[in-house]
């Protein structure tokens, strides 16, 4: 039936990275466009992103941010204000050095990150105590120059959010830090269904000009990490290069503790790895552009398309509610729904119509249930809170099952082969080791995480006295 209807999908188990490209492109989220390694994001996948957007955007507003907006370019001078910020992000920034004929007389780039265009502006802005703290964030695009890339993944433009936010204090600069972080755990794991892992990059991994970076984690299906979000404690470091002081009210001059903090585009990349399987997207109700889907049965026969277009008004009080009312046979729309991840799928037709009835079928599981149509709408939001609950359950058993400890380099290197996914092994805290591990094996430190466990004495590496425990893995 799939095959007759809709274009076959390769199979997650015989090429995994062949079945996100046919699963990206062939549910309509991108199309591949004229420039090396960027993406049209159709219709469908937009749709995807500003649920996405919406719900992060709403978290933001309710911890007091306000949305801002900065330029796109950056002079070659105010980048190069904060030594370490452009060493880590001068190999994938893209330079403009001309306007029109004629060559600038400095160069410009085109955003990576916003950072120095924030603290150019806090530095006008902030006097005073009194004007502290400033909570911004911005919705937009930035471009790095990535060599290998992949759409959501890893694209020379992509969209997200960053916020910048400046405060008084260490203190209160780390706890919005901590607090962004459990926004982005909070939207992860009860929008998107994904369960992640929260802890603190390694002094190796942490963002170009923190004092720090923390981060969550998530594994994805074929035991690859994907970094889903990340907020950032830079400390006083960028108020010294640019001069952001205030008087505190004592009346001395003071530098501000700065944050940043971003999430991607690329979190939809996580969504298809998690949730994916080989019939293609498999949406969480709370993140889909459409949670119902209703098919007409028969539709050629008199009131059946009345009927089904009465549903769709009724059913939309209390869900997103589509109808595909085109002349498609109903099997290519069953594929076509199931491909693109909807989360529920109604059937109605003349019988059903007698009978007073019509049925729901779940994507994630692939059962169908008859009910009636007095119980409809309550059934309804049941089942979708049901399926929202199933995929994170079923996400964080992959995960669990996928998660392995070792002790030695010998059991590591075991692990990534047999049962690739998380490791969780103590580290003696060195560059060394390290960097060691990832030359050895590929796998990289995802992060420290909050919550400490002691699955050894040792070093996994050098066999020395340990520090903590660190999850690895190979990631995206």
């Amino acid at each position: 039936m799939a095959k007759e209807f809709v274009k076959e999908i390769t199979s997650m188990d015989e090429d995994f990275a062949q079945w996100y490209t046919d699963v990206v492109t062939k549910a309509d989220l991108i199309d591949y466009s004229s420039v090396r390694g960027c993406m049209i994001i159709r219709p469908y996948g937009y749709a995807l992103w500003e649920n996405i957007k919406t719900e992060l955007d709403n978290r933001i507003k309710a911890t007091g941010h306000e949305n801002v907006y900065m330029p796109l370019f950056i002079p070659e001078s105010l980048l190069q204000k904060e030594k370490d910020h452009i060493e880590g992000f001068a190999p994938e920034v893209a330079w403009v050095t001309h306007g029109g004929s004629e060559e600038l007389t400095e160069k410009l780039v085109v955003r990576p990150t916003s950072e120095v265009l924030f603290c150019d502006h806090y530095k006008n802005i902030i006097h005073s105590y009194r004007d502290l703290p400033k909570l911004y964030n911005q919705w937009a695009n930035v471009v790095r120059w990535e060599k290998t890339t992949r759409p959501f993944l890893r694209t020379l433009e992509f969209l997200w959010q960053e916020g910048h936010t400046a405060h008084a204090t260490d203190e209160d600069a780390h706890e919005e830090t901590t607090r962004m972080l459990n926004v982005y755990t909070d939207l992860c794991e009860n929008v998107l269904a994904i369960p992640v892992v929260k802890g603190q990059k390694t002094e190796k991994e942490k963002f170009a000009g923190a004092k720090f970076t923390y981060t969550i984690e998530s594994l994805m299906h074929d035991g690859k990490a994907l970094q889903s979000g990340t907020s950032h404690h830079l400390g006083s470091g960028f108020a010294q290069a640019f001069g952001i002081q205030y008087t505190d009210q004592a009346g001395t001059l003071q530098y501000v503790h700065q944050t940043s903090w971003g999430l991607t585009t690329r979190i939809i990349g996580a969504l298809i790895m998690v949730h994916g399987d080989d019939r293609g997207l498999v949406i969480p109700p709370k993140a889909a552009p459409t949670q119902v889907m209703i098919v007409p049965i028969a539709q050629h026969k008199e009131g059946v398309l009345d009927f089904a277009f009465d549903l769709k008004e009724k059913l939309s009080k209390v869900a997103r509610v589509n109808i595909d009312a085109s002349d498609k046979k109903p099997g290519w729309k069953f594929n076509e729904y199931e491909m693109k991840g909807v989360p529920v799928r109604l059937e109605v037709g003349p019988k059903d119509i007698e009978n007073n009835q019509v049925v729901l079928a779940r994507r994630d599981t692939g059962d169908k249930v008859i009910v009636a149509l007095d119980e409809l709408e309550a059934k309804l939001i049941e089942l979708l809170n049901d399926i929202q609950i199933n995929l994170y359950n079923k996400a964080l058993k992959l995960r669990e099952e996928k998660t392995s400890v070792a002790a030695t380099m010998d059991e590591f290197k075991e692990n990534l082969v047999g049962n690739p996914g998380f490791i969780k092994s103590m580290w003696c805290g060195e560059r060394e080791c390290e960097d060691k591990i990832k030359e050895e094996t590929g796998a990289t430190s995802r992060c420290i995480p909050f919550e400490q466990e002691k699955v050894s004495d040792t070093c996994v590496c050098c066999g020395k006295e340990a520090k903590q425990l660190v999850y690895w893995a190979k990631a995206y």
